[in-house]
């Protein structure tokens, strides 16, 4: 691996600017948070009589009684977007772990996906590349990518060897949970465990967890405001057990205080979830602020993939059950922000195809990076979409998604209107967004069909060799 980084530092070529002068980057990704739960998007949360039934019903396309909508409280991120940029046709893996490996290193989960909870230690990711090129590197909020509950030394500084000077994460060498009064109970948000820098944190009575990680954020900030950074939060909220914040009456009661056994917790909590998400990632922007540092800051914000159940929102009146797990729209479409006063026009609101492959060279072009060829990666920068030129945007993205083996999963590409499986079946997602209705090959036009035939081709280049025979 030193030889590695060795190789990595020597074909790096930067951009005409001095180091201290380069932007910084702040990359935030939610998690289990899909575009309908903005409100900048028209996203609402649904209040139904049983969550459960309602999202399968939601789902097979039965009518459901809604009691009441309640619109998503996002008032940082509906200012980001006004005052910045927003893509419609952002699309994630279905899965977190999937969705990490590939925004991480750039490629597609079918080049380096290896298992569930594991990136592949020879991969390379963002992170190593600024920080060869001389960027202060943190991350903090959820892990997830180190392939088991090892706790040796070399597992709980896995988040250095893939670049990171500094860390505050959950689930690093744990399952994030951990036992209070003989129960054993989720441990990322009420009296949370913790890995810092190598050091695993049980139970911290009384905080919330992604209060510490946001506090570790500023106070990496504050203290590399005079030399570029990079601080990357996939954030510990909104994934489930859906539970209180410190902005809920509960959390000041001790006897309410306490961490959720239940895995799911209570849905009822969801949209003070989202709100607190939302307050968490205006206190980075209000730290940034009072640096100085915001004009000369690139703050990207997204989510790792779509609603978990049995979550039911509206998105402009219509009904969307969370399709976490799945690869329709509601499984794969989230959220795109982008903000950069005086660099990213305001008001721009983009309908470019953009995949978690593309962040990758997105960061190495902003911090004038050149990634190096032979890592072979499949994204494409968005930067001059961000600055308001065209760019080269994509023609189609592609998605393979087997996080637990060949017989639990699907593999597709698509454009943002058609979207067409390995197993054949193609649909027209802007008349079928949750995939009901295939069409048929009787009803396809010449046009149809050249974007039919050039999605399978899609497949074809970049599946993984050899996965889908027979043994």
């Amino acid at each position: 691996m030193k030889l590695k980084l060795m190789m990595l530092a020597a074909v790096l070529v930067t951009g005409p600017n001095t180091l201290a002068s380069r932007p910084n980057i702040v990359l935030i990704m939610a998690d289990d948070l899909g575009y309908e739960c903005l409100g900048v998007h028209g996203g609402a949360y649904a209040k139904t009589r049983n969550h459960e039934r309602a999202h399968k019903m939601i789902s097979e396309g039965e009518t459901v009684e809604v009691l009441e909508t309640t619109p998503y409280r996002t008032p940082v991120l509906d200012r980001l977007a006004g005052t910045g940029v927003r893509f419609d046709h952002c699309h994630s893996q279905p899965l977190c772990t999937p969705s990490r490996v590939q925004i991480m290193t750039g490629k597609y989960n079918s080049r380096n996906y290896r298992g569930f909870n594991l990136l592949d230690p020879d991969e390379t990711t963002f992170a190593q590349l600024l920080k060869q090129a001389g960027y202060a590197t943190c991350i903090a909020g959820k892990w997830q990518l180190n392939g088991g509950r090892k706790s040796n030394e070399e597992m709980l500084n896995r988040p250095r060897h893939f670049g990171f000077d500094e860390w505050c994460l959950w689930q690093v060498t744990t399952d994030g949970r951990t036992k209070i009064d003989g129960r054993r109970v989720d441990g990322r948000y009420a009296h949370p465990v913790l890995s810092i820098n190598g050091k695993l944190h049980d139970r911290m009575q009384d905080k919330y967890g992604p209060d510490v990680c946001t506090d570790y954020l500023l106070d990496f900030m504050a203290r590399h405001k005079d030399a570029p950074f990079l601080v990357y939060y996939p954030m510990i909220l909104t994934h489930c057990p859906f539970t209180i914040t410190p902005d809920c009456p509960e959390w000041q009661d001790p006897a309410t205080r306490k961490a959720e056994s239940n895995y799911k917790g209570n849905p009822k909590y969801f949209p003070d979830m989202v709100t607190y998400m939302d307050k968490l990632v205006g206190r980075i922007v209000d730290k940034l602020d009072q640096l100085g540092l915001r004009d000369n800051t690139l703050v990207l914000f997204t989510g790792d993939n779509g609603t978990d159940k049995p979550i039911v929102s509206t998105l402009n009146g219509r009904l969307v059950a969370g399709g976490k797990r799945t690869s329709t729209d509601w499984g794969t479409r989230v959220p795109l922000i982008a903000n950069w006063p005086g660099t990213v026009p305001p008001g721009q609101v983009r309908d470019d195809l953009v995949d978690f492959s593309d962040f990758l060279p997105t960061l190495c072009e902003v911090a004038g990076v050149k990634v190096p060829g032979d890592l072979k990666i499949d994204g494409r920068s968005f930067l001059p979409q961000l600055t308001g030129k065209p760019g080269q945007p994509r023609e189609w993205i592609y998605g393979w998604h087997y996080p637990f083996g060949r017989k639990d999963g699907a593999e597709w590409a698509r454009t943002q209107r058609y979207k067409l499986y390995r197993d054949g079946r193609f649909y027209d997602v802007s008349r079928d967004v949750v995939e009901r209705e295939p069409i048929g090959d009787d009803e396809l036009s010449p046009e149809t069909r050249r974007i039919r035939d050039m999605l399978r081709e899609v497949i074809n280049q970049n599946t993984r060799p050899g996965f889908h025979e027979k043994n």
